[in-house]
């Protein structure tokens, strides 16, 4: 990176301001009418194939209050990189939709949320916020109880710019406009798909999100760093202690610490099990889209037998509690391991059921294959990742390519496929949950004794026993929950390899207790941008089997 930042400066004199390295991050402020040039040399030059996110940050006291921040990463060289730009309020700032797919919604929700325009962006409208609120929610002065209602969403005319011309292309039959969702069992949450029908054939079609709108991002700047850690396990609410695995280990980088053995491996032990019942989920409810029930009572079986365990170890069973910044608050109890390992056996036993049923079922064959297609090259330009992009035959997997938390430690394969279809989705996932189950069972046999937190008062909530019976247990609790924990100033960007794909937490600390910014690189909201274009051309029936493989989780969707 110190030989890409030396070539960066060489080429580009006159865009380059300023950059740094904070915990291993480089981040580059470049003149905004720098960014199209020197984005388009890291894709092409640099082969920096993945436009991950972009996003805003506000800050009312500069001349030049918005920031926009762009996040890169490079799959041949392994490496990221964060170039962000200065934008005054009524200034615009050059669309690069031209370089990258992903751009587009990307670019819509920094002009939603923040106001900053983009020139020469194709359909620069809102995106989470619907189209008559006034106001950007994420700007500091924006006061978070002007709440919006709109009492009609708008027609699908409005939103798809439907001419006569599509109503009346084929010159015999005026074509028909079809709502899917956002309240259907077959959207798979509050998921709405619009579609231009020639008979049962899908001619055009577009989505409409933010119907769930949970306003995470405006939470968290108003919440202790503790505090945000139960809205994160609601972003991918079938796998969420996934979600506080990946924020918990943001905050550490931020930190600058590092978790104790023991409690790296129970997270990564909890984290497999959420990635199993998120595939199970995503599995049995897809066959379920096409007619197969059976399969569906296989996998809700083993996914309350997983609950039940997170129930054991964090009191919840959806979300359980155990996670936090510096390590978990509870270690297994008594027994808990043992059950595990039968669980284990359970799920083999019926992901072997639900593979007699599924994988050679000619019907399931032919609802499957060829449906969806997503091309390698498109999957990437979208920013594709997780079993979408594996099952695209490209071999991303962050607990492979970037181990974190003893993932290095583990004997595991990544499973490809490479048509990009709805069956090679189903195929990956069905693999990697074997693949989880072996990362569990070396992980139990592996697990190390020692603490499961930091020994650092400023960082981790001490034990109830302490708070209770002591009392510098008790003040160091009040302290915490009063001023909450105070990183350094400074950026960082952190991610891990979700049942979705890429979860990433980009969080700025202005040295309070307060976080300046946080923001969530959810993978649902790549992997929708890409629908209506796997859709189109197929038939109804197809565009449901697509939605259920693509797994669009709608908390972390809108966020």
């Amino acid at each position: 990176m110190t030989a890409l930042l030396e070539t960066l400066k060489a080429r580009f004199p006159s865009h380059i301001e300023s950059y740094g390295d904070y915990r291993g991050d480089l981040s580059l402020y470049v003149k905004k009418e720098g960014i199209p040039a020197l984005l388009k040399y890291l894709k092409e030059e640099q082969k920096f194939e993945f436009l991950m996110d972009i996003c805003g940050a506000d800050t009312p006291t500069q001349k030049e209050r918005f920031e926009v921040i762009y996040h890169l990463f490079s799959l041949a060289s392994k490496k990221r990189i964060r170039i962000k730009t200065k934008v005054a309020e009524n200034e615009e700032i050059t669309s690069i939709t031209p370089l990258w797919k992903s751009a587009n919604w990307y670019e819509r929700e920094t002009y939603d949320m923040f106001g900053v325009k983009f020139s020469g962006h194709p359909n620069l409208k809102r995106i989470l916020c619907h189209q008559k609120f006034i106001g950007h929610p994420l700007r500091k002065d924006f006061d978070p109880e002007n709440r919006q209602s709109l009492d009609e969403a708008p027609a699908i005319e409005e939103l798809m710019d439907i001419t006569q011309e599509d109503l009346y292309g084929n010159q015999f039959e005026k074509r028909m406009l079809l709502n899917l969702g956002p309240s259907h069992p077959a959207s798979h949450g509050t998921l709405r798909t619009m579609a231009l029908l020639e008979g049962e054939k899908i001619i055009k079609a577009d989505v409409e999100i933010g119907y769930l709108h949970r306003c995470f991002e405006k939470m968290a700047e108003t919440h202790l760093y503790h505090q945000v850690i139960p809205y994160t396990e609601r972003l991918n609410y079938t796998s969420g202690p996934m979600n506080n695995f990946g924020f918990c280990l943001a905050m550490e980088k931020l930190l600058g610490v590092i978790a104790p053995p023991r409690a790296q491996a129970i997270r990564v032990i909890i984290g497999e099990f959420s990635r199993i019942i998120d595939h199970l989920v995503v599995i049995g409810t897809g066959a379920v889209d096409l007619g197969a029930l059976t399969n569906f009572w296989f996998a809700f079986a083993e996914r309350e037998k997983v609950y039940t365990l997170f129930e054991k170890w964090g009191g919840g069973r959806m979300f359980p509690r155990g996670m936090m910044i510096g390590g978990v608050m509870y270690d297994f109890p008594e027994g808990w391991v043992d059950e595990a390992k039968k669980t284990i056996k359970s799920i083999r036993a019926a992901i072997q059921d639900i593979d007699r049923l599924l994988t050679n079922n000619r019907i399931f064959i032919n609802r499957c294959k060829d449906v969806g297609r997503i091309s390698k090259e498109d999957a990437i330009d979208y920013g594709l990742t997780g079993p979408l992009l594996r099952a695209c035959g490209v071999e991303l997997d962050f607990r492979k390519l970037t181990p974190y938390s003893g993932y290095e430690n583990y004997d595991f394969e990544v499973p490809i496929s490479t048509q990009g279809d709805v069956y090679d989705r189903y195929l990956v996932r069905m693999e990697e949950i074997r693949q989880s189950c072996r990362i569990i069972e070396q992980a139990i046999d592996k697990l190390p004794d020692g603490p499961i937190e930091i020994d650092d008062k400023s960082i981790v909530l001490p034990q109830k026993e302490d708070v209770y019976n002591n009392i510098e247990g008790l003040m160091n609790h009040f302290m915490l929950v009063i001023e909450g924990i105070k990183p350094p100033k400074g950026e960082i960007y952190n991610y891990i390899e979700s049942a979705n794909g890429e979860i990433g937490f980009y969080i700025v600390s202005n040295g309070t207790g307060l976080p300046h910014r946080i923001h969530c690189r959810a993978p649902s909201f790549a992997h929708y941008q890409a629908y209506p274009k796997m859709i189109e051309g197929l038939m109804i029936a197809d565009a449901i089997a697509t939605i259920g493989s693509l797994n669009i989780i709608a908390g972390e969707l809108d966020r």
